[in-house]
């Protein structure tokens, strides 16, 4: 069964995260057991895309939301490119398949008045408050996703530069430039890191010295925004989500904003670019010559 070349190849070759690996395991486990129980074949070198459509509409039945189908859908085609490219197959059966449609969510990020209450909000009394005041600053002012977070070491961060290095996806490394209020705080966090004895590798831990996990992370944002704002979803993404927004909204160059984010393509970064229309639309109507009256 090529299942398990596929999870190698993309474990050791693409450098994809264990969980990553593990979520395209299971949707093509799923797939498989589908396709054993409806059509009695075990071989997915030799499915059709009518096949899938099946397991597409068996999913829709089930309440499966279409953005979960587009993901394992997903899985799927990356699977059968693989089979291309090791010459078990010569034509993907998903090479003309459409996504199914999923309806955007409006992510509102925090305005300037958000994020000034809250670091009003925030303390540097002892080790727990300087490490969750040190978490919202280095969203804020740096764009990270929660796992890059999560994962910065000591030794990541470079006073001399002053700048820190942030592990993103597949491996890729980027270097962002940090505010002097931040290196200023993470001095703080490391000196009192250090009067509790702790010895980890990892920057963020907690009070036993164990490296800090994704739902505290979350639990530190939500605690803190939820003083200062009414919006629904109150998250560390949407902390990078506001950071992007601000940046461009304050004139920083698209292509800037991909490096700093860790983006791949422009395409992931112009989401955000959405936000600032409003201003845009200001800019455009003031400094047009046909948009201004005439006398």
């Amino acid at each position: 069964m090529f299942i398990d070349s596929f999870l190698d190849y993309l474990s050791l070759e693409k450098k994809y995260s264990p969980h990553t690996v593990l979520a395209y395991k299971t949707d093509l486990t799923a797939f498989k057991d589908f396709c054993e129980v409806e059509f009695d074949q075990i071989d997915l070198e030799s499915i059709h895309y009518n096949q899938i459509r099946s397991w597409i509409v068996s999913l829709v039945d089930r309440g499966v939301s279409n953005k979960t189908i587009n993901r394992k859908v997903s899985s799927l085609k990356t699977f059968y490119k693989f089979l291309q490219k090791i010459d078990v197959i010569t034509a993907n059966p998903l090479s003309k398949h459409k996504s199914l449609k999923v309806q955007k969510k409006n992510e509102v990020p925090f305005s300037i008045k958000e994020m000034q209450n809250v670091f009003e909000e925030l303390k540097d009394e002892d080790f727990v408050s300087l490490r969750n005041k040190l978490i919202v600053e280095l969203f804020y002012s740096t764009g990270m996703r929660r796992i890059e977070l999560i994962n910065i070491k000591v030794s990541d961060v470079n006073f001399s530069s002053g700048t820190i290095k942030i592990l993103g996806k597949r491996n890729k490394e980027r270097i962002v430039p940090l505010l002097a209020t931040v290196i200023q705080t993470i001095r703080k966090y490391i000196i009192a890191r250090a009067e509790m004895n702790i010895n980890n590798e990892y920057l963020f831990v907690t009070e036993k010295g164990n490296k800090i996990y994704e739902t505290l992370v979350y639990r530190v944002i939500n605690r803190y925004f939820s003083k200062v704002s009414t919006k629904t979803k109150k998250s560390p993404h949407i902390l990078r989500h506001t950071f992007a927004t601000q940046l461009l909204n304050q004139g920083a160059d698209l292509n800037s904003v991909k490096e700093l984010l860790g983006h791949s393509s422009l395409a992931s970064t112009q989401v955000y670019t959405h936000n600032n229309l409003e201003q845009l639309k200001q800019v455009f109507n003031k400094a047009h010559p046909r948009s201004k009256k005439k006398d």
